[in-house]
C-alpha cells in the first residue's frame, strides 16, 4: 500500500513538472517574436534626424563647427590655401553631407581608424579628409592642427550626434549598379548636351560654387573617386540631373559618366600618394 501511494505521489509530481514546463513554453514568445522584441529598442536607438544649424553652440567649439560647415559648403573659398580646384565637399556629399546614397558623412568619424585599400594602410579620419583634399580638391593636405581640418572634423562629429559610434549609416556610400555595364561615349555626349550642359556648361567648367566643373583645369584630378566611371555613374544615376534626380537609367548614367571621364583633367600629385 505504501508502495502504491509512493508511486502515485511520484506520478503526480512528474505531471506537475511537465504541466509547468508546458505552460512556460506556451507563454514564452517565439524566436521570431523575441528577435523582433529585441530589435525594436535597438532600431529606435539608431534613429537619426538632421541637426539644425541653429543648435550649433556658441563659443570656440561652435565657431569651429561653423567653420567646418562653411568649408563643406564652399571649400575653395573657406579653405583657399589648400584647394587647387573649384569643387566643394557638398558637390559630392549632397545636402551638406546628409543626403542618402550621396556619400553621407553621418557616423563616419566613429568608423575610423580603418584600413584603406587605396593607400594600403590603416588611416585616421583626418587622413581620409586629406585624401579628399589631395584628390577631389586637387590641393594639399591640411596640417594636423590646422583650424580647417579641426573644423571639418568638428562639423562632421556634430552632424553625427545621436548616431552610435562604430555603426555604419544605412544609406552610406552610393547606390549599386550592374557590374557589366560599358559606356557609350557617343550616347553619353548626347545625354550631356541634353541633361547636363545647362548647369555644367558645354566646356565642363560649371558655374562654381553652384555647379562644379566636371573636367578641365579647375576640376577634380584623376586620383579622385569621381574620376572612375563606375563611381561617377553610381552618383549620377541616383542624384542627377538636379531637376529630375534618378531619371537616368543605369546605362545612361554609365554613358554620360564615360563621356565626362574621357575629358582632360589635372593629374594626381604623386607626392601625396600616402593619401
Amino acid at each position: 500500500m505504501k508502495s502504491t501511494n509512493a508511486r502515485a505521489l511520484t506520478y503526480a509530481a512528474l505531471a506537475t513538472v511537465v504541466f509547468a514546463a508546458s505552460a512556460a513554453m506556451a507563454a514564452r514568445p517565439s524566436r521570431a517574436a523575441r528577435d523582433q522584441s529585441e530589435a525594436t529598442p535597438q532600431q529606435n536607438q539608431w534613429e537619426w534626424t538632421t541637426p539644425d544649424p541653429a543648435s550649433i553652440p556658441a563659443g570656440p567649439l561652435g565657431d569651429s563647427i561653423r567653420l567646418g560647415l562653411n568649408i563643406f559648403r564652399d571649400t575653395p573659398h573657406y579653405a583657399a590655401k589648400h584647394t587647387g580646384d573649384k569643387v566643394s565637399c557638398s558637390d559630392c556629399h549632397l545636402q551638406n553631407g546628409t543626403a542618402a546614397y550621396a556619400s553621407p558623412m553621418v557616423g563616419l568619424p566613429g568608423l575610423f581608424p580603418m584600413y584603406r585599400e587605396r593607400s594600403g594602410r590603416v588611416v585616421t579620419f583626418a587622413d581620409r579628409i586629406n585624401e579628399c583634399m589631395t584628390r577631389s580638391e586637387n590641393g594639399r593636405p591640411f596640417p594636423s592642427r590646422s583650424p580647417e581640418l579641426i573644423g571639418l572634423i568638428a562639423y562632421i562629429q556634430w552632424l553625427s550626434q545621436g548616431w552610435p559610434t562604430g555603426k555604419s549609416f544605412p544609406t552610406r556610400g552610393l547606390v549599386k549598379l550592374p557590374a557589366a555595364l560599358h559606356g557609350d561615349l557617343a550616347n553619353g555626349a548626347k545625354i550631356y548636351a541634353a541633361q547636363c550642359a545647362v548647369c555644367h556648361q558645354t566646356n565642363g567648367a560649371g558655374i562654381p560654387p553652384n555647379f562644379p566643373p566636371l573636367w578641365g583645369p579647375t576640376s577634380f584630378n584623376d586620383g579622385a573617386g569621381m574620376s572612375h566611371v563606375s563611381e561617377m555613374a553610381r552618383f549620377v544615376q541616383h542624384a542627377m540631373p538636379q531637376t529630375h534626380p534618378g531619371s537616368l537609367s543605369a546605362q545612361q548614367a554609365y554613358d554620360v559618366s564615360a563621356y565626362i571621364d574621357s575629358k582632360p583633367r589635372p593629374k594626381f600629385d604623386k607626392q601625396y600618394s600616402i593619401y
